[in-house]
């Protein structure tokens, strides 16, 4: 394995659309929601280990999840893990782990990839992974994937690329959410990818980067004493991150760098948004229910998505294109096209209930 490539997993998200199994306490990537056996965050590490050694795999999450992540992922340790003391977007979290990264090997090239995405083709995706890693040891150059669309979805960011001959594309902008007529012309074009928010660069032309856009940042995090990799890391950290900007690496740094290249990958992505997102990955009975967890019995009843507590007994009669959702003391029926409300049921139930 090569020892310069090195892994970021974002692990600090709520996943507040997935209530009531994912919650601040516990986020959807500690949770099976697939009922594969392994957790999301599970799966996402044992799949970016194929190709980068297990010791250079770093995980940023919130202080509240450090117990979390060194239970569900025994090889990993205290020191691989980048603990944000307060919520600040993406773009200081990746300053931090590049600086980190940095510090141990000048050399390094980095993968972000979020920890609670599901991945169809893993062969395929580490290939994909592998081209921009070679990449970005030639060039100074930032990558992104960019998921080939298959419908308008108005869930997801949107790149733009120049159609070059070659693979990897030369990114022309990014479109945060669109609205459907803009997301249907979009697919109709054939030059726009979705943002699947899954990066490649070195930690050199990262931090460069960030100089130029971000410098404010860069001098509270880089305080130039070489904090990083020892025992005055988390004091450092603690006493300075929440100083960062709150702001997406989105925002912060690719919208805004001329060096930002795409590579069109088309290996069976879902990023398990929302419930629906789930429901769309799970096989279905032939009347397109599906289940995670629970013994089911259905009567006229389609298009069901069902989790529960493993071996719950549900029956469902005369009901169609709804989410049942138990988590321990909490049960969710809401119909399936209602679930962008989800975010807002669940802060009304911590409210009145």
């Amino acid at each position: 394995m090569n020892t310069n490539y090195y892994a970021v997993i974002m692990a600090g998200g709520v996943g507040s659309r997935l209530w009531p199994v994912s919650t601040e306490n516990s986020p959807k990537q500690f949770h099976d929601i697939l009922g594969t056996g392994e957790t999301l965050i599970q799966r996402t590490f044992n799949r970016i280990e194929q190709l980068i050694p297990s010791e250079n795999i770093l995980i940023a999450t919130n202080k509240r999840y450090e117990k979390l992540v060194l239970e569900q992922l025994p090889k990993t340790t205290p020191q691989q893990l980048l603990l944000e003391p307060a919520m600040r977007n993406t773009a200081p979290c990746i300053l931090y782990a590049a600086l980190k990264i940095y510090q141990q090997n000048p050399d390094a090239i980095m993968l972000i990839a979020p920890s609670d995405h599901w991945i169809e083709n893993e062969t395929e995706f580490i290939n994909n992974i592998k081209t921009s890693f070679e990449a970005c040891t030639k060039e100074d150059i930032l990558m992104t994937l960019g998921i080939q669309p298959d419908s308008p979805n108005t869930g997801y960011g949107y790149i733009q690329f120049e159609n070059e001959s070659s693979n990897i594309k030369k990114v022309k902008n990014f479109t945060e959410k669109p609205n459907l007529e803009t997301a249907q012309q979009f697919l109709n074009s054939g030059d726009y990818l979705w943002n699947a928010g899954i990066f490649v660069w070195s930690a050199k032309s990262i931090l460069k980067t960030f100089k130029t856009y971000l410098p404010e940042m860069v001098d509270i995090l880089d305080d130039g004493n070489n904090v990083y990799n020892t025992n005055f890391e988390d004091d450092f950290i603690q006493s300075n991150y929440e100083k960062c900007e709150n702001i997406s690496i989105d925002y912060g740094i690719m919208e805004r760098s001329n060096n930002v290249h795409v590579l069109p990958v088309n290996f069976g992505w879902n990023d398990l948004g929302t419930w629906d997102s789930l429901y769309q990955k799970l096989e279905k009975d032939s009347q397109q229910n599906a289940t995670v967890g629970a013994k089911t019995l259905f009567r006229d009843a389609q298009g069901n998505m069902v989790s529960t507590a493993n071996g719950k007994k549900v029956i469902i009669q005369g009901l169609s294109d709804f989410i049942i959702i138990e988590k321990e003391n909490v049960i969710l029926i809401c119909p399936r096209k209602d679930e962008q409300e989800i975010k807002q049921i669940s802060t009304a139930a911590k409210e009145q209930l």
